[in-house]
């Protein structure tokens, strides 16, 4: 016999583990195709050849976000229309499908191409990647805040989707290293583009799992009669730089990308000239998000006793312990010099677990915040600003990050068959080795610090406040369905 399904008061499948791994599905999805961001450095410099050219281009791109993402932000917010289940899900559905083939573009290897071919790949295959990514990124950050109004539901939500963003990244920092290095240590080219061409198969599943099990609780107030107020995107703009709770989170989030994504980069040349081990590289990032693991069962039970905000300020103050061990090096680069950096990586993951568990949540959070301020619920333009910063320090990071790579040593000296400037780590020396290992430390401590800036400072939704806006936002749509 069929089991039924359990309803909640409205009729709706009552909130349970599916909800949970549903949405983490998603995060996974976003990850199968984004994880591979922090191998484009490394493709288009020592495969393509571009050098610092590669810093200026992802400078240059990200002028494309400026508009990218509030632009379909605000399209999503001001789409009126009437769909079979859910807006979010259907940008989802379309963004989902151009993943595949967007990912792929970022990494067509053609070494031999004319440098103005190669600009012109890059910069084409990036914003093809970064509009169909955003597509599909803003309305699923968006659906947290539509599955349920619950607050510990919403910390599930957020501690799974943070399960589906570290297997996300977990995957291809495991597996890629064994699939796109030689055994000289140095890239593959054709076998990074087969590798992103996988991810974004991989992803579409992942998504097509989440639209079909995702249930939507808090319905839309969709209105399409003449009294509904034209949308705004610069009222909404301004909404958001008012919005305490979003500005801090989006600090802390370009934070904790500086240090995931800036540091990305350096951390891979970290091992292979360094470490000289490329292969053990992703068994230690690997090690470091053990405490997400840990932590994501207890986020739920830790949410409701001790509250986001806090939770998060005390992940902050760990992680820049854990940052600051990192400036601990052994002379000559001895076996404990590994151990100490995975055991100070390890410190500052728990931070980092501990904030990321809650972070989507916080975001939830901060668009009932602009609601409660301002009377207007604008998911789509809250969600896409805060995405948009994520995506600079995302790209300004990395680009950042190479500049003073190249200071310290890590520079084009060499020629390929066709006379293009690559990088060949075999004759980086010592010192520019010890100077990037350096240069993690700083990154990684730079990104703590930005985190407890933003949610120690800034964010403004402690417990007591929380439970305050839960409570006035249940009275007036109360207050409006009588």
């Amino acid at each position: 016999m069929k089991k039924e399904k359990k309803l909640d008061a409205n009729g709706k499948r009552k909130f349970g583990i599916l909800d949970s791994v549903s949405y983490a599905a998603g995060d996974l999805g976003c990850n199968m195709s984004f994880a591979l961001k922090s191998t484009m450095a490394l493709f288009w410099t020592q495969i393509m050849g571009l050098g610092l050219w590669y810093s200026l281009l992802l400078v240059v791109v990200q002028v494309w976000d400026d508009i990218n993402d509030p632009l379909i932000g605000t399209i999503i917010d001001s789409d009126r229309r009437k769909y079979k289940r859910n807006k979010f899900l259907a940008y989802i559905w379309f963004g989902s499908i151009g993943l595949i083939i967007g990912g792929a573009c970022c990494f067509l290897p053609f070494p031999s191409a004319p440098l103005a071919a190669k600009i012109a790949i890059f910069i084409g295959g990036y914003v093809i990647w970064d509009a169909f990514y955003t597509i599909a990124n803003v309305p699923y950050g968006s659906l947290l805040s539509l599955i349920s109004n619950d607050p510990a539901d919403r910390a599930s939500l957020s501690a799974w989707r943070s399960i589906g963003s570290m297997v996300g990244n977990m995957l291809p920092m495991v597996i890629l290293p064994f699939i796109i290095y030689n055994e000289d240590e140095s890239l593959n080219g054709p076998r990074v583009f087969l590798a992103a061409l996988i991810m974004g198969v991989l992803g579409f599943i992942c998504f097509q799992f989440m639209i079909r099990t995702t249930e939507i609780r808090v319905e839309e107030d969709i209105k399409t009669t003449e009294e509904q107020p034209k949308f705004n995107v610069f009222v909404a703009m301004k909404n958001f730089i008012m919005n305490r709770p979003a500005v801090g989170a989006t600090v802390a989030a370009m934070g904790m990308f500086i240090g995931m994504q800036g540091a990305a980069t350096a951390v891979s040349v970290v091992f292979q000239i360094y470490f000289k081990n490329t292969e053990i590289s992703g068994i230690v990032q690997l090690f470091a998000m053990i405490p997400i693991v840990v932590f994501t069962p207890l986020a739920r039970k830790m949410v409701t006793k001790y509250g986001k905000k806090e939770l998060s300020v005390f992940g902050a103050i760990c992680s820049i312990i854990g940052a600051v061990g990192l400036f601990i090096i052994t002379p000559d680069n001895t076996g404990l010099d590994l151990i100490i950096y995975i055991v100070c990586q390890l410190i500052y993951s728990l931070g980092l677990g501990i904030y990321s568990t809650v972070s989507w949540a916080m975001m939830g959070d901060a668009i009932d915040y602009n609601e409660w301020k301002t009377g207007k619920r604008e998911e789509g333009v809250v969600y896409s600003l805060h995405s948009f910063f994520r995506k600079l320090a995302q790209g300004v990071g990395p680009a950042v990050a190479l500049v003073i790579m190249s200071t310290l040593g890590y520079v084009n000296n060499a020629k390929d068959e066709f006379g293009n400037d690559i990088i060949d780590v075999t004759l980086l020396g010592s010192d520019v080795a010890l100077n990037l290992r350096v240069l993690v430390a700083v990154l990684f401590l730079v990104a703590a610090v930005m985190q407890f800036i933003g949610l120690g400072l800034i964010y403004n939704l402690d417990k007591k406040t929380l439970a305050k806006m839960n409570e006035d936002l249940a009275a007036r749509k109360a207050n409006t369905a009588e």
